[in-house]
């Protein structure tokens, strides 16, 4: 007789993955860690099994070798932060949906896959499920076209599916071309001031360990929830939040403001709707974003 529940996680090695193996290592569950390359992996709780595994080569037995889980946490993406490459719907579209669909097909009963705000496009304003996606981006098309293709599917192999739509994040960990890592560089080498746009952009932030949690709880206790925004629902400026970590860490730094322009891929102003995931969680609005 089986024990314990089994919860893999696709990019465990990531940002964001790794953040999401330590928040269901604490729960009463074995983790499956799944990553092309485990050395990526820092050193993994006892409750946590790493498989080393190519999604665009799984094999054939591939759900059996992640332990026949009892729900999926797809973090996994290739491509980022080049939201303009072809390559998300040419390559990493097909390769998902053959995955996932060979999970399916194996005995899967549950996923929770991570989709991204910019499946919302140039809508601005604060954004609800219910707001139809009209991505401008490759990235925001392909990941668009798994969530309908994944709805598809459940029509001919039943399954629970939960659309984590995330919006952003930042902690350790974080990629060294995103802004907070690019901020304590400049500070490291002695710089005296901080190339950036003008900062009046809004935006939605969460701390990956608060996101983190809310991805391990929608796994767990809230299978089949369709699309819900892993979001704040609080707007905060691009420029205060960089003002607020500068101060937080007493860095001598001024900001060279309208250096560069602001990306014609986004809105200037847009966050989630959070009613949704704050239902499902029970976590009140406002609480947890430390942006």
């Amino acid at each position: 007789m089986r024990g314990r529940r089994v919860v893999a996680v696709t990019g465990a090695s990531g940002f964001i993955g790794r953040h999401v193996v330590a928040a269901l290592a604490g729960e009463a569950v074995e983790v499956v860690a799944v990553t092309r390359n485990a050395a990526r992996l820092p050193r993994a709780a006892e409750s946590v099994r790493v498989v080393e595994l190519d999604l665009g080569e799984p094999g054939a037995d591939a759900f059996e070798r992640l332990g026949r889980p009892d729900v999926l946490v797809h973090l996994a993406w290739d491509g980022l932060p080049n939201y303009r490459s072809l390559h998300h719907f040419e390559t990493e579209l097909p390769r998902q949906y053959a995955f996932l669909k060979s999970l399916v097909r194996g005995g899967l009963e549950s996923m929770v896959v991570a989709g991204t705000c910019f499946e919302y496009g140039l809508q601005a304003g604060g954004l609800s499920e219910e707001t139809s996606p009209q991505p401008v981006t490759p990235y925001g098309l392909a990941k668009d076209a798994l969530r309908r293709q994944l709805e598809f599917l459940r029509a001919d192999a039943p399954f629970a599916l939960t659309w984590a739509r995330l919006f952003y994040t930042y902690g350790d960990g974080q990629p060294a071309t995103s802004l907070l890592p690019l901020l304590r560089a400049a500070v490291e080498r002695g710089d005296r001031s901080f190339d950036m746009s003008g900062g009046e952009q809004l935006r939605d932030y969460l701390p990956v360990g608060e996101i983190s949690r809310l991805i391990a709880a929608l796994a767990l206790k809230h299978p089949d929830s369709g699309a819900v925004n892993v979001c704040s629902g609080t707007p905060v400026s691009i420029r205060r939040l960089v003002e607020k970590w500068i101060a937080e860490n007493g860095w001598d730094l001024e900001l060279n403001l309208g250096r560069y322009p602001y990306p014609d891929y986004e809105p200037l102003a847009f966050w989630g709707d959070p009613r949704k995931l704050h239902r499902l969680t029970g976590v009140a609005p406002g609480q947890g974003n430390t942006a």
